[in-house]
């Protein structure tokens, strides 16, 4: 009988124990569910904040037609009608791009012998008049080259050619370089009034941004402890931020701008910062449209929430700098007035600004500035305990062409104060007549915004005149202009190029109009592009696929 109740008794407590940790487990799943439920409640919530509850709908909207059509593409009759398109866009573009012809020599493997520098130079001759290189010095390209002058090109190569083999990753080897980029630095911190700050030179104005960015999540993570790091931004800011933001797994809020200031929405912004926040971006001046945002309004909501401010001055770089002192910065007629934007700001921590736009510097060189040397450290990335011995750099490059640094230092001694202050002048004024000129005497247009600088984007607002048929139309006529959407529209980048065929760019862009009015083709390039991006869910998509295309066939031999 007792040896009956032992095992009764093992029995039950056996199952105790059993039942006591399947509850522990019962318990742990419960706490891991309400956990998961907590969290992405929270994400949820602060999305919908940040978008608010219409645009979350139209994203939800959206998302779900995409997935319908997708379905419905899968249909092999609209598969093969859709793979059919795609190839003809691809094959088009590979035509545009790669040179045609039996007279066309294609240098697929190295030679036996190296071939003598008359050869090169013939070659590279050859090759300009089979690829039919666009002159670029007739001044109807937007933006794109920004030319000093063919004395300061001069000065630009014989500086390249004294430093050719030189690489700053050795500055013990390469002293000069190293001075000449601190000196660079040095100059561009002066002129965003901040000489006791600090910062580095990158290989261009995405490099910068994308270094900014990375020294925010690094600084956050440090001095905070987010590790789900978000960032919010106007919809008009560089697509750099978004490419960084995807390098460097960061969620990104995107704002859209007032429709008709084409400034940040503040209390927008406000509404989308949260406790994971590290930085807000604003422009001065943006890309799509020459605008700038309200830096002021924007550093004092940094400051209160103690996060980063980035101003984007890439593309205002040596132009918004001298509006000032060139006489510009109060604008004219209620229009045109730059506000500030600098370190002088309250809340900016740091400014990224090409030296290869409007400093004349040879491409591949910017500089991102920052409010203090300490923050600067969280860009830096060492690996102290690589077999290779102390692994250090400033950037995302090791290696770097010193070269460029010197023909930069060069670029900025020969221009100096007064050579920036006149080419800002002329830029400017050459930008606010073609708005003034647009706005006053072209009916079926409208400006963009009251964009201060060097960048003026126009709309139709007429409604038998297609803006993108109208950029097709100026193509024909020589003019590489950058279209645009949200809403459609053309932008120039005014340059010194552009300063003496003001007056050609607006006969030709009037007789655009005419044309696009009364001979619509509906199947120009950016007509194609552009209309395919805003004609259904699934345009995006097909875009995508055709600027895949397009970056495939820049490697095409």
């Amino acid at each position: 009988m007792s040896t009956t109740v032992k095992k009764v008794t093992d029995f039950l407590g056996s199952n105790r124990t059993l039942l006591s940790q399947r509850s522990l487990y019962d318990n742990f799943k419960s706490l891991l569910f309400i956990y998961f439920l907590v969290t992405q409640s929270l994400k949820a919530e602060r999305h919908l904040r940040a978008r608010g509850i219409l645009t979350t709908f139209k994203e939800f909207y959206a998302w779900i037609a995409q997935r319908v059509i997708f379905l419905l593409l899968r249909l092999p009759s609209a598969r093969a009608k859709v793979k059919a398109e795609m190839d003809k866009a691809k094959l088009d573009i590979e035509q545009s791009l790669c040179p045609q012809g039996a007279d066309v020599v294609r240098y697929l493997s190295l030679p036996a012998e190296g071939q003598s520098i008359e050869w090169i130079l013939s070659e590279m001759d050859n090759m300009d008049q089979q690829s039919g290189t666009l002159e670029w010095k007739r001044g109807k390209i937007s933006g794109a080259v920004y030319h000093g002058g063919e004395d300061l090109e001069k000065v630009i190569v014989a500086a390249y050619q004294h430093y050719c083999v030189s690489n700053p990753l050795h500055p013990s080897v390469f002293p000069a370089v190293r001075k000449m980029e601190a000196e660079i630095v040095a100059m561009c911190l002066r002129l965003y009034n901040n000489p006791n700050g600090a910062g580095t030179m990158t290989a261009g104005g995405t490099e910068s941004i994308i270094m900014a960015v990375k020294t925010y999540r690094d600084w956050a993570r440090a001095t905070k402890g987010i590790t789900e790091p978000e960032m919010v931004i106007p919809s008009s800011a560089h697509a750099a931020f978004d490419k960084g933001a995807a390098y460097l797994k960061i969620k990104v809020h995107t704002i859209p701008v007032d429709s008709v200031t084409r400034k940040a929405d503040i209390k927008r912004m406000k509404r989308a910062i949260n406790s994971n926040t590290i930085m807000l971006v604003g422009s001065t001046i943006n890309f799509p449209d020459g605008n700038q945002d309200d830096i002021v309004a924007l550093g004092a909501l940094a400051s209160a929430y103690n996060i980063g401010l980035h101003v984007d001055c890439c593309l205002g770089s040596f132009i918004v700098p001298y509006l000032e002192k060139a006489g510009l910065a109060e604008g004219s007629n209620g229009k045109y007035k730059l506000h500030p934007f600098d370190f002088r700001v309250n809340g900016v921590t740091s400014i990224s600004c090409d030296t290869h736009k409007y400093g004349f510097a040879p491409k591949g060189t910017s500089v991102v500035m920052y409010k203090n040397a300490a923050l600067r450290r969280f860009q830096y990335y060492v690996y102290p305990d690589w077999s290779g011995g102390v692994y250090a750099s400033p950037s995302l490059s090791g290696s770097r062409p010193g070269a460029l640094i010197a023909g930069t230092w060069a670029a900025m001694q020969y221009m100096g104060d007064k050579g920036y202050l006149d080419s800002c002048r002329d830029i400017v004024t050459c930008a606010r007549n073609i708005a003034n000129t647009i706005a006053s005497s072209i009916p079926e247009l409208y400006i963009l915004g009251s964009p201060p600088a060097s960048v003026v984007a126009f709309g139709s607002k007429h409604p038998k005149v297609n803006i993108l048929e109208v950029g097709d139309m100026m193509l024909k006529k020589g003019w590489h202009l950058n279209g645009l959407s949200g809403p459609p529209a053309l932008h120039i980048a005014c340059t010194r190029l552009t300063v003496s065929m003001t007056d050609t760019f607006i006969a030709d862009l009037k007789d655009a109009i005419k044309e696009a009015k009364l001979t619509p083709s509906g199947k120009g390039t950016m007509v194609a592009l552009y209309g395919l991006g805003n004609s259904s869910p699934v345009g995006p998509k097909m875009v995508t696929q055709l600027a895949e295309a397009f970056l495939d066939t820049m490697y095409k031999a």
